[in-house]
Parts: structure tokens; sequence; C-alpha cells
């Protein structure tokens, strides 16, 4: 409510009533202290001039008195303002504005607009209000407006603060519930196994490699149970000690033992080494002793040992291991993810300190291994040691050699040899002159064949009806082609010769006559039809593919080379399984040496079928051998025939030597090879056999046909095959009339 004005009410015309100064002169005693009278305690006395007198009613009574209207209006027409707040007439005005126009009673005091509260209203006793002492400003000042309080500051509503508050505390409880919910329900595995890994033990279950077997099922290489020994460098108290306690049970020296044993860290770390190994695949029985011996920082886990029953028995063929078990060279190698196994494993729960066994009814899982699939070879075990054994005596015989030799059974193409000199113990590769000395020369040893590559000429041309059995022609000896002069090391003097002849005494000269008749392009043709210039695929890793002379890329003294061996890469394998071709009455077998696989349950799985073709018809291969066979029975007035050395008693044999040359790295090397390639029994064959021998100082020919011939009366023996009627063989005309 704003404060009352110290100013005094003003009437209509503007003056101030209740007051004694004015603009206007007044008479004596208006204004003055009569005008005083007005607000005596007691009630408000009015002057006479007007006609009547009225009274104040105090303001106790004022509902109750029934003229307080009629002196209101009066008293300066504020009834509407004191009581009903009616609103004063013009009238009333007027008659107020005549009252003081006719004398001194019409100038009336009346009560002021404002509903004050006077004194008396509550207390008719109480003092009259005290007058402003100070002078009133005049009357033609205009009034100061009044001024508004300010108002006070809105204070904040705490209903909202509140509703934000428990919003956010019910979300937080919220999170808070949905989190424990799912702690509780869906990681509730993975929480309850925290602190398993600490109780945990785990003990791996090694899974055996597959064994390596030869034909009959003998094992050629398997994996035995064994033992190896380690350390722990910071808890081994006197390595020294240790080591001479060790080193007899182990067969490693003392000074090698003691170096492992010494303290050091991991490298490019401070963390010290903890484990080092002493010794692998040792024998139970050894690792037992070393137990026993309780050696501080020293112990024994279970191991895997491979073992090669035969020792250097097929070890180019099979090949060796790693310390870890995983295959590095042969057929250990080609075939590891066959033979190794997959390793199972025991985890357990175990108690700490001094319960550290497992928890009856506690966390327990076990992997089972799988054990590697074994394979099973088409390999003889007996025959490949005589093999071995027949090679080796007959390269002894010339020095710094290098000998191959493989035996082909026909028709199913399986290899029942392949041995190599030198050769190496498969349980020691380490052990050898040179790494050389581990590969598989069948596969590997490149060589230019020279006349062993003339059966495929003179089988070629049967096959295309340029010559027959019974063709023959003027041999001179020798021809140029190309500006190269080839020449006969049995010449003809020009004679007509006849195609077994030709076979016998090995003529370059009627060779390349008989190529040119048949054509580059021919030849070039079957080639590749007995398997020339590509990896038979026998399953031998490494193997060489060899090189054919493409005919556009002929010389002019390609044409006197390659049709008796030379500007031609092959390997032994290669030209075994050509002439095993000509052997299986013209179809060629892909040579192979895994018969089958054999899995941990026992199951049998055969090896994919091998390749075939047809190269040659049965008759022009029957032909064939037949006319080969004056290769080993020929033996007349000039001299006798080049393979007569490789003859087998009792059985009929074809065959063809050979003189080339070796290449290693595309570089040709000195000395020559000398080769034999034969079947037996002509008749009807049953295996081939092919030697190869290389020596830098020349001398491989007269070592070649001798050895073919003892492994090819063995393998006829061994095998039990009947001997042949000898009295049928063919008698051959060399030089017919």
């Amino acid at each position: 409510m704003p404060p009352r004005s110290d100013d005094p009410r003003r009437d209509a015309t503007g003056s101030r009533r209740g007051s004694s100064r004015g603009s206007e002169p007044r008479e004596p005693g208006i204004g003055g202290i009569s005008d005083a009278r007005a607000y005596t305690p007691r009630g408000r006395t009015v002057r006479e001039g007007g006609g009547a007198e009225q009274r104040r009613t105090p303001r106790s009574n004022r509902s109750g008195d029934p003229f307080r209207p009629a002196l209101q209006v009066l008293d300066g027409g504020r009834a509407g303002r004191a009581g009903t707040r009616e609103p004063v007439t013009d009238g009333a005005r007027s008659g107020r504005r005549s009252t003081a126009a006719g004398g001194r009673a019409g100038v009336v005091r009346t009560v002021s607009s404002r509903p004050v509260r006077e004194p008396f209203d509550d207390d008719e006793d109480a003092p009259p209000p005290r007058r402003r002492s100070q002078p009133r400003r005049p009357a033609a000042q205009p009034r100061r407006p009044v001024r508004k309080p300010r108002r006070p500051p809105r204070l904040g509503d705490p209903r909202r603060r509140l509703r934000l508050g428990t919003v956010l505390a019910l979300a937080l409880f919220a999170s808070i519930g949905v989190r424990l919910v799912y702690l509780q329900t869906v990681d509730t595995p993975a929480y309850a196994d925290g602190g398993l890994p600490n109780r945990l033990a785990v003990v791996e279950l090694p899974a055996p490699r597959g064994a390596i077997l030869d034909r009959g099922g003998e094992p050629l290489a398997h994996s035995v149970e064994a033992r190896y020994v380690f350390a722990d460098p910071t808890r081994v108290k006197d390595r020294f000690a240790t080591a001479r306690l060790l080193s007899p049970l182990l067969g490693v020296p003392v000074s090698d033992l003691a170096e492992k044993m010494r303290k050091r860290t991991l490298p490019g770390t401070d963390t010290p080494l903890q484990f080092v190994y002493l010794a692998r695949g040792v024998e139970i029985g050894a690792a037992k002793k070393i137990m026993a011996l309780d050696l501080a920082g020293i112990n024994v886990h279970r191991d895997e040992r491979r073992e090669v029953p035969g020792g250097d028995l097929a070890a180019n063929l099979i090949g060796f291991v790693s310390q870890d078990m995983n295959g590095l060279e042969g057929l250990e190698a080609k075939y590891d993810d066959v033979l190794r196994g997959q390793a199972g494993k025991r985890t357990y729960e175990v108690g700490l300190g001094d319960l550290a066994a497992p928890i009856p009814g506690g966390y327990s899982r076990t992997t089972q291994p799988q054990p590697g699939s074994s394979l099973k070879l088409t390999v003889d075990r007996d025959l490949q040691f005589m093999t071995q054994r027949i090679l080796a005596k007959q390269t002894a015989k010339v020095k710094g050699s290098v000998g191959a030799a493989v035996i082909i059974e026909v028709p199913s193409g399986e290899v029942l040899a392949q041995a190599s000199q030198p050769t190496y113990d498969a349980a020691n590769p380490t052990k050898v002159g040179s790494p050389a000395d581990r590969d598989d020369a069948a596969t590997t040893f490149v060589v230019d064949p020279g006349s062993i590559h003339k059966a495929i000429t003179y089988g070629a041309a049967l096959q295309e009806g340029v010559i027959t059995p019974d063709t023959t022609f003027p041999v001179a000896n020798t021809i140029v082609r190309g500006g190269v002069t080839f020449r006969d090391t049995h010449p003809a003097d020009g004679r007509t010769m006849s195609i077994p002849g030709m076979l016998a005494y090995s003529s370059n000269v009627g060779t390349i006559e008989i190529a040119e008749k048949l054509g580059k392009d021919r030849l070039f043709d079957y080639q590749k039809r007995f398997g020339l210039g590509q990896a038979t695929g026998e399953g031998m890793p490494g193997e060489a593919a060899g090189r054919l002379l493409p005919p556009d890329q002929w010389s002019g003294s390609a044409y006197g080379s390659v049709p008796i061996g030379h500007s031609v890469d092959a390997t032994p394998l290669q030209m075994a399984a050509a002439y095993a071709t000509i052997a299986n009455n013209g179809t060629y077998v892909q040579p192979h040496l895994v018969k089958e696989t054999i899995g941990a349950d026992g199951e049998r799985s055969p090896a994919a079928a091998p390749t075939t073709r047809s190269v040659l018809s049965p008759a022009n291969a029957a032909a064939l051998r037949q006319m080969m066979e004056a290769v080993t029975t020929v033996d007349g007035p000039d001299g006798p025939a080049t393979g007569l050395a490789a003859a087998v008693p009792g059985y009929r044999v074809a065959g063809k030597t050979g003189t080339g040359l070796r290449y290693d790295g595309g570089k040709q090397q000195p000395g020559e090879v000398g080769s034999f390639i034969g079947m037996a029994p002509a008749e009807n064959p049953r295996y081939v056999v092919a030697v190869f021998v290389w020596s830098p100082g020349g001398g491989g020919g007269a070592v070649a046909a001798p050895a073919f011939r003892e492994m090819m009366g063995f393998t006829l023996r061994h095998y039990r095959v009947p001997p042949s009627l000898t009295n049928k063989s063919p008698k051959f005309e060399v030089f017919p009339r």
C-alpha cells in the first residue's frame, strides 16, 4: 500500500484545504485555528452559512450510521470513497461552489478523498495527528509524482529443485540396479571364473607323429615316447658340478651343459632366462636316473623321439624332422600336415602350496590328443636295402661319383625302390659331408640322358609308321647337322643296318636319319607324351621338371643332338617312367611312392589314382621291346652290344645304355653320366630298373650296366618271378645282306 502523502488535500478549485496558506486572500477567521475544529476528537464541526450543521460520525460507527451518506455529500461529495465509493455528481460540486459564493459559510472543509485511517477510528481517546511544521509548498508548484517502491526480488521456487534432484537420484539408482542385474545374470560366468586361472594346472597331452611304413607295413620311420631334460638357470646352484653329473647320462660334453646353464637374461629384456633345453629325445631309463639325482633346477618332461630303424635306409626319401617334430626334408616335409598330430591337454583345478593336487569335483577339462596319420609307401624295405647296397658298391669303383637307382613295378607304376648315393643317417641328418648328400638323386639329378633317349625316338617312329621292325638302310660313320659332326662309336662303314643293330650298337647316325623322317614337331610331341619336360608328381618335394627344346627354338645342330638325347634335360625318374611306358604295352602310368594313408583309428585311405595315358600301341610297344633285347644279347664279329654286361642270367632283358652329361644349376659339369635302363622279363615285363652314375673323371658307363644286372636279378628272385624261356629269345641280324 503506497504511503500517505504529506501534502493536504485539495478541493475542486485546486486550493489546499485545512491550511491558511494559499494564492487567494482569505477573510479573517477562515482557514485558521477554526479549521482545526473540523478534526476534533469528538467529530467534525461545519461552519454555519450552509444552513445546517454536519457532524462526523466516528469511524467505528460508520457502517451503522444511516445519515453518513448524506453528511459525506455535504462534506465534499466523497461518499463513494469513504464508504460505498459512489461517484461525486456535478450537482453536489456546483452546490458546494454556490455556497462558497454566497458567503463565508460556503467554504466547507471536506474529508480527504483517501480512505485515511484516523486515530479516533479505533480509539476515541487517542490524540489527534500532529501537523507538519515545515511550510507548505506554494500551490503553483507541481506535485512530485509518487514513486512506487521497488519490487522485492522474486525468490526461487524450491519445488523445481526438488523435482530435478529426485529425477537424478532415481536415474542413478536405476542405472546401478540395471548394472547389478546384468552382472549377476549375464556376466556371472565370467566373474565366477575370474580367479580360476590361478588355480588351474595344464598338462599337455602330446599326439604322436604318424609313422612312415613300407609296402609290407614295416616302419621306416616312427615316433617313440621319450623325455626332454631342461634347466632353470636361476635355480641351478653349481652349474659345473651339475654338468659333470649329467654329462654321462645325456652324452653331452660338460662344457656344453655348463654353458647352457649359465645365468643370463632374455634378449632385449631384463627378465632372467628360466628355461633352457639340455637334451631332447632322452630315453626314459636315462631320464629316471636324472630325476633320481634330485638336482636343483633340473627337471624332465614328456617328449617324442623320431626313430629310423634302418639308419640310412631310404633316408633320401624319408627325410628328417626337427626336435619339435616338424618335417624338414623328404617325405617328412612333403606330408607333414598328414603325419603331424594335434596335441591335446588336460586342464584341472588344483590346490596351492602343499595341497597342489587335483581338487575333487573341481574344474576339469580334457582335450584328447589326435595322433597323426601314417603313410604306407610303395617301397619294399628289403629291395630298398639291396638297391642301396649295390649302388654304393658300384659307385665306389668310380671316384667322386653320384648315383641314382629307381625300380618301378609294371603295370602299377609303384616305385619299389629309389636309392641315392651318397646317402646319410636320417637319425643324424647333420652328420653329412655336404647338404647335397641328403638330396634324392632320382628326382633332383638333372642329366643329359644321351643314348637312353633313343628308345623314345624309335618308339615315336614305330607309332607314326616311319619305320617297322624290319626296316634297314645304309648307315655312314658320320653325319653333319648345323656344322656339327655326329659320329658312331661303332662305325658301320656305310653298310646296311637293321633297327635292332642300330639299337645294339647305339648308332647316332642311324637315329638322326630316322628322326629327320619323323620330324621335329612329332618328336617333340612324343617327348611330352613319354613324360619329359614336366615333373612326374611322384610325391617327393623339390622334384625337378627337366627341360625340352621346343621345335621353334631348334638350331641346325639340334636336328642331330635332340634325337640322340642331347639338348634335353631329364631326371632318372622321368626316364625310368618313359621305359615303364614301353614295358606297360605303351601306356604311361604316373610313378608314385604313397600307397595309402592310415588314420589313427586304423581307417585306410588309398592314394589318388595315378595319371595314365596311351603313348604307343601294344603291338608297337612289344616290337620295340623285342628290338631292345639286342642291346643285351648281340655279341657278333663286330663286337658285343653296348649292354651285354646288363644281361641277367635266366631272363630276357630289354634295355638301353646311355652316355650323357650332368647339369647343376643350369651349368654343365665335368665328366659324364653313364646309365642303363632295362625291363625284365622282356616278353612280359614286371619291373623296370634305371641306374645312373656320374663321375667327374668319367667311367660311369662301366658300372651302370653291372649295377643294373645285380638289381634286376635280385628283384626277380625277391618276387619269385619265373625264369624266361631263353631258347625263345630272338636272333638279331645287325648287318643284313
